[in-house]
């Protein structure tokens, strides 16, 4: 008698775990488009980065689409919103930074094995000190590229902050910041001592005054124009609260915009009013009481890697202190 047969027990199909995206080797295609991701992100979208770029919106499109397709994940988001990052690309961002620095010091490396000044050297420099009288980062770079005919330096006046930052992830090989509390992870030496004055301008009340009226309590009363970036200086805190901030400004240039208006005080510094005073546009208030000095740093990374061009550069930057003294 034969055995009834079993139907044979029917098991679920076997699962696959996903499979994971492994990103393929890096070529020089990559780069070229992770150096446009860099732009667009530091420009903050596609349309500013077009000039920095020098080419048209709808290629920096295709060129990140083609980087999205080749790492395998979103970067960004565009909408009325504007251009935002996704997590990944705040990812792909900090790990974008990290190879283009390597691969520059790589390069800073080998010509230095052959003795050549040869590379990038990219200063962040806050805005405004072109018209200090010591001219120390112009005349360092003056004499590194009499030394270095090759060396491509690449300048960007930004705020304090992003200086510091970008010393610190690589993207700055050095930066030169007003003195003040010390980020770990960075170097610094002095270059500057700034003085500021407070100022007026033509068509204010107080700019044909006689001194004698200019008094401490008339300038409280007086509108004033604030800086938005935290003043370091115990001084400068001081006379900005004694003040009637009823504007504000993110540089010294937008400062000088609103005393030239003949509305508003506001302190700039000696050097950058000067023009204005010798052309009777501007007028000191005050000046022998309402005045502050600030001390600018050049700032570099600690242990960064070594780079023939930087410590070039850093070694004029010191020479032109021996020679102004």
């Amino acid at each position: 008698m034969s055995k009834p047969t079993r139907s044979p027990a029917t098991r679920p199909p076997a699962t696959r775990p996903p499979a994971t995206r492994v990103l393929p080797a890096v070529t020089d295609v990559d780069i070229r488009l992770l150096r446009v991701f860099r732009t667009v992100v530091e420009s903050g979208g596609f349309s500013a980065a077009e000039v920095e770029l020098n080419i048209s919106r709808a290629a920096i499109s295709l060129h990140m689409a083609d980087l999205e397709r080749r790492l395998g994940l979103r970067l960004c988001r565009r909408g009325r919103a504007g251009f935002l990052l996704t997590d990944e690309g705040r990812l792909a961002y900090e790990a974008t930074l990290r190879l283009l620095a390597g691969l520059e010091s790589f390069r800073s490396e080998i010509n230095a094995a052959h003795g050549r000044l040869r590379g990038e050297l990219n200063i962040g420099i806050t805005d405004n000190l072109v018209t200090l009288p010591q001219m120390r980062v112009t005349n360092a770079l003056g004499n590194l590229k009499r030394q270095g005919p090759e060396v491509r330096v690449n300048i960007r006046m930004i705020p304090p902050n992003e200086i510091e930052r970008g010393v610190l992830d690589g993207r700055l090989h050095v930066g030169v910041v007003p003195a003040r509390r010390a980020l770990p992870g960075l170097d610094r030496f002095s270059l500057y001592q700034e003085e500021s004055r407070l100022y007026c301008g033509r068509g204010h009340p107080l700019f044909e005054a006689e001194a004698a009226a200019v008094t401490p309590a008339v300038l409280a009363a007086a509108d004033a124009v604030a800086p938005t970036e935290a003043q370091q200086v115990p001084d400068a805190i001081g006379f900005q609260r004694a003040l009637t901030a009823t504007a504000t400004a993110t540089d010294r240039e937008g400062v000088a915009f609103l005393i030239l208006t003949g509305c508003y005080l506001g302190f700039l510094p000696t050097h950058y009013a000067r023009q204005w005073v010798e052309r009777g546009a501007m007028r000191a208030l005050l000046p022998d009481s309402h005045r502050y000095s600030l001390d600018f740093h050049a700032v570099t990374k600690k242990g960064a890697q070594p780079n023939l061009v930087l410590e070039r550069f850093l070694a004029l930057l010191k020479q032109t202190e021996t020679a102004a003294a």
